[in-house]
């Protein structure tokens, strides 16, 4: 459950930050008018709307100042008449006792009070927050520097820096504009060449060429989806304790592709959220619903399931708010958020939205997989068709074919059963939702506990009797974890399932049952709680369980002790009772009048075949190929054709979304204070009421939500779309707090520019590779990021825009540039999630001694979004740049400079490995080409593949003088083999040269975007 600070300590942490808001935004003289978003709101929001606002719970006095209406009611304010303002007289009280706010949640500055008493006079004018009403398409604004703007972005911008008496910084050269262009937009550094063929290009369009050939590139889309992928908490595990692994990778390849093909936003996002309601929907659909399926998952033994399900929800609401609204809704999981309009039932409702989808694994149809498995199911009857010719066995010249079958018919005969399927007429469990199908089976589907129970009712007839022994079937199903026969969801249980106790009754007689047997030996077989009499016992920690039998049709047949001789009601109930979700998925019930029946281990069909006796070419070929499958005789010319079906290729899964059935759907409460265990009334799904008043118009489902998000009547969709990729150009958005958009964020530093963007974004069909092109190729953008000494210090965050952003790049992209630069990057796309160097210690320590098993092949320098992502043992040398865990989504990183980066880049053994292959293929290209380059020559080589620009004279002269001192120690026996990668038998130039190589790739600007 969240915790939230005390209203007084949010008092004291928003009271810096507002004051300085306020001063940016004030008015340029006291008589224009006082703005309530951009000047009042942030006072009142920092001290006054914790205990004076939405939150009715926690609300002081009754008051509320963040509506008019209600403060005006109130008494507390006078419009136009400020002494008679109970508000104003507070503020300005020297009395501890009374004067607002108390002393002990901070106090006010003179001008901050004298703020509120002119707004008060004025007539307290309120303002909806403007991230509350519909963006507008605002007039561009006319420059006098017309011929510095490119286009409405420079226009806003050049307006502001007019309005503060500031000009924008030159453009950058043509080297940095590369450079910067490149990381910008595919995450990757030019070559030397690509860098050179852009500056010295004389095409007046040559930027814009540029620019559109990178959006079309590859390397777009797997730069692209890293960001996303922190929104949706992406990882290649579950989690918690025991972190299992889990196939969730296809989702992150769907995002790839779809930011390539630059799928319209509004489709990109109702995909993720209800792609499985779409009517059309295909496997790419479902795949896309991955995105609220990479929430954590809990498989610790103790844990209640339904209870770590519900903080999955919680996670999912909060994350729904921050990437289409932009707004802190997880705020609400407990009361009524403090500061924004939206009510602790509201946030119930927003989770009923979310709360009515399945969890299931989904085998991706593929065609090659499909023909792979019928090529390998071809070889495998091929060769069972010629087992018959290994007769005779070894010396024994009567173990014909012949013989064998015939003794074999005879032994199956002995002990074959007629069964009659029996079909429940009433079914109930605790939760389950129970289903009957054609063929007499039940399939159970929904939530599940770690202590289910169905009771199913059968109607007896006369003609069923006499009934001596009952047939419990569990059957594999291909909607079941690894298909069945149990809802096991676990990593290593999928598909199991545990019967801990099973009872009968006829009417109100209970039916006692003796022999008890199954279809196979377990590998629990010596365990004496996994038996198959145990669901007997009366002790629900043992019972029946498949071992190692899931995805196979297994029975449980159990002889009465007195068979059943008169019609009535057969009332079975079943207990599944274990410290994991063990229960029965699908399953069916059988009755015989045979006495002493006895499980057979054969097929269905084969066993069908044999107790119905008739005599017949089919049943004749059918029992010869079950022979042939099953007897011992063959087991050792059996093993190849074992061998084929255990390596019979598998689709490929990955979770997904999947809304339950019309008649099952699940209800969501409004939990007392967030908690789980404080259910209290049901709660009809819809959107925030301060979005949709109107309940008739609110959504209904996840598919109605999601189109709602990305429709007009959305206020914030397209802001905080744009504000993303703002940032991620800028190195900080338009709105500093990428994740709230409310009350208590900051006001956009450039409101008309962030509205006209949106309005264009949805104008334009939301593409998103359009509004980057749109940002790259302004002026704004192309600045030179130096800036004068005056100018930083004027405005040391660039809010103003009048200089070019500088910053460093994420952990991933540091490891892509060294790729790149020492010519080792993979261009392999898609797949699995891949194991390149890293130190053991990172995993050993995690859940299970994971092994982390490092790549030998290509794999090893693939791009970085295919790392394998283990959340409680996260590769390391992206941590330590600020990369997350995918523990929780993550709107933007934290940005650091520490000496364990440097480090890293200089020590860590993957970098060591590049700077070896920096070396080796740039001394390699003067072999290739013939070439006799000088010191100076090869040091630029190497200082350019990793930096794009020619080095200084004097930065050359340091790199060789550093290249003859580390030659001079290794002639010497100074230099140590571990600081050459230790290898013993480098050469002095190659070894030398690794060292100027790691020289070059820690150097600051190595890891900037310039």
């Amino acid at each position: 459950m969240k915790s939230h600070p005390s209203p007084h300590l949010v008092h004291r942490v928003l009271l810096a930050l507002v004051c300085s808001v306020v001063g940016t935004a004030a008015r340029v003289n006291a008589d224009d008018e006082i703005s309530f978003n951009r000047e009042v709101r942030p006072v009142l929001a920092s001290q006054c709307f914790a205990c004076h606002g939405p939150d009715e719970e926690h609300r002081e006095a009754d008051l509320r100042l963040d509506v008019d209406e209600a403060a005006i009611e109130h008494g507390v304010i006078e419009p136009g008449d400020p002494d008679a303002s109970e508000l104003v007289r507070r503020l300005f009280s020297s009395d501890e006792d009374e004067v607002m706010p108390p002393p002990h949640a901070g106090t006010l500055k003179p001008e901050q009070k004298q703020l509120l008493r002119d707004w008060v006079q004025s007539g307290a004018k309120y303002d909806k927050h403007w991230a509350f009403t519909p963006p507008t398409r605002p007039a561009v604004p006319t420059v006098t520097q017309s011929g510095w703007a490119r286009g409405a972005i420079d226009a806003f911008v050049l307006d502001r820096l007019a309005r503060e008496g500031i000009s924008p910084s030159p453009e950058a050269d043509r080297m940095t504009l590369v450079r910067r262009l490149y990381i910008d937009l595919i995450g990757l550094p030019p070559t030397p060449e690509q860098a050179d063929a852009f500056v010295s290009s004389t095409d007046p369009h040559a930027y814009e060429a540029l620019v559109d050939e990178l959006l079309q590139s590859p390397r777009y889309g797997e730069h692209w989806a890293l960001p996303w992928l922190d929104l949706a908490r992406y990882a290649d595990t579950n989690g918690y304790e025991k972190d299992r692994e889990r196939s969730i990778w296809p989702y992150r390849d769907w995002v790839i592709r779809a930011l390539n093909e630059d799928m319209p936003y509004d489709e990109f996002s109702i995909k993720q959220l209800a792609g499985d309601l779409l009517p059309r929907k295909s496997p790419d659909d479902l795949i896309a619903t991955g995105f609220h399926r990479n929430t954590m998952l809990n498989e610790e033994g103790g844990i209640d399931p339904l209870e770590y399900r519900y903080l999955a929800m919680v996670d999912r609401v909060a994350t729904t708010g921050v990437v289409w609204l932009g707004l802190t809704t997880g705020c609400a999981q407990c009361h009524t958020h403090k500061f924004d309009p939206i009510t602790h039932t509201d946030y119930f409702r927003l989770m009923a939205l979310l709360n009515n989808a399945d969890e299931p694994d989904y085998a991706i149809p593929d065609p090659t997989v499909e023909q792979q498995r019928r090529e390998t199911l071809d070889q495998i009857e091929r060769l069972e068709s010629q087992l018959a010719d290994v007769f005779p066995i070894g010396d024994d010249a009567s173990a014909t074919f012949e013989s064998e079958f015939a003794k074999w018919i005879r032994s199956q005969e002995a002990v074959a059963t007629p069964w009659q399927v029996i079909t429940p007429t009433e079914m109930k469990s605790n939760l389950p939702r129970l289903e009957l199908l054609d063929d007499g089976s039940v399939f159970a589907s929904g939530d599940t506990t770690k202590r289910d129970e169905y009771e199913l009712t059968f109607t007896i007839q006369q003609s069923d009797l006499p009934i001596t022994a009952i047939r419990l079937e569990a059957l594999p199903d291909d909607r079941l974890p690894e298909h069945g026969p149990g809802l096991a969801f676990y990593e290593g249980r999928k598909g199991d399932f545990f019967v801990s106790e099973l009872n009968a009754t006829l009417g109100d007689a209970p039916l006692n049952f003796g022999e008890v047997t199954h279809n196979y030996r377990t590998t629990n077989d010596g365990n004496s709680k996994v038996r198959p009499d145990n669901v007997f016992d009366g002790d629900g920690s043992t019972g029946w369980q498949p071992g190692n039998h899931k995805g196979e049709r297994l029975h449980l047949v159990m002889n009465l002790q007195q068979p059943i001789e008169t019609p009535g009601e057969l009332r079975i109930k079943l207990l599944f009772e274990r410290h994991y979700v063990a229960s029965l998925g699908r399953f069916r019930f059988a009755v015989t009048s045979k006495p002493d029946a006895v499980a057979s281990q054969l097929s269905e069909s084969a066993e069908t075949i044999l107790a119905s006796a008739e005599d017949d070419k089919e049943r004749s070929e059918v029992l010869r190929r079950e022979f042939l499958r099953t007897t011992p005789l063959l087991a050792e010319a059996r093993k190849p054709i074992d061998s084929l079906r255990a390596k019979l290729p598998e689709p490929t899964t990955t979770l997904v979304m999947q809304e339950r059935p019309a008649d099952h759907p699940r209800p969501t409460y409004r939990h007392h204070r967030g908690e789980y265990l404080s259910p209290k009334e049901q709660v009809s799904p819809g959107m925030l009421s301060v979005f949709v008043e109107d309940e008739q118009r609110s959504p209904k489902n996840r598919l109605e939500m999601a189109r709602w998000l990305v429709s007009d009547a959305n206020p914030l969709i397209a802001r905080v779309t744009v504000n993303r990729a703002w940032r991620s150009l800028f190195g900080a958005g338009l709105v500093r707090s990428s994740d709230d958009f409310g009350v208590q964020s900051e006001p956009p530093t450039h409101p008309e520019l962030l509205d006209w963007l949106s309005v264009e974004l949805i104008e334009n069909g939301w593409s998103i590779k359009q509004l980057h092109k749109w940002i790259v190729m302004s002026e704004t953008y192309r600045q030179d990021s130096k800036g004068t000494a005056e100018l930083v210090q004027m405005d040391p965050d660039n809010r103003l825009l009048a200089r070019g952003a500088r910053f460093r790049v994420n952990g991933e992209t540091v490891r892509d540039i060294m790729l790149r630069g020492s010519g080792l990057l993979s261009e392999k796309m898609y797949g699995p999630g891949v194991f390149p160097p890293q130190p053991p210690s990172v995993t050993e320590l995690a859940y299970g001694n994971f092994k982390w098993n490092t790549a030998k092949d290509a794999d090893r320098y693939r791009r970085s979004i295919y790392t394998f992502k283990k959340r409680t043992a996260a590769f390391a040398a992206y941590t330590v740049f600020d990369a997350p865990t995918g523990e929780e989504c993550i709107p933007q990183r934290n940005r650091s400079n520490t000496p364990l980066q440097a480090l890293t880049v200089l020590n860590d053994e993957m970098y060591f490995e590049m700077a070896r292959a920096l070396a080796e293929q740039t001394l390699a290209k003067q072999t290739s080409e013939d070439a006799n380059d000088s010191p100076t020559e090869i040091a630029t080589s190497m200082f350019r593949r990793i930096l794009t620009r020619p080095p200084t004279i004097e930065e050359t002269q340091m790199l060789t003088a550093y290249f003859d001192a580390q030659k001079q120690r290794l002639v010497s026996g100074q230099l140590i083999a571990a600081e050459i990668g230790g290898d013993k038998n480098a050469s002095a130039d190659f070894a030398a040269w690794s060292m100027v190589a790691r020289v070059i790739m820690n150097l600051d600007e190595a890891v900037t975007r310039p």
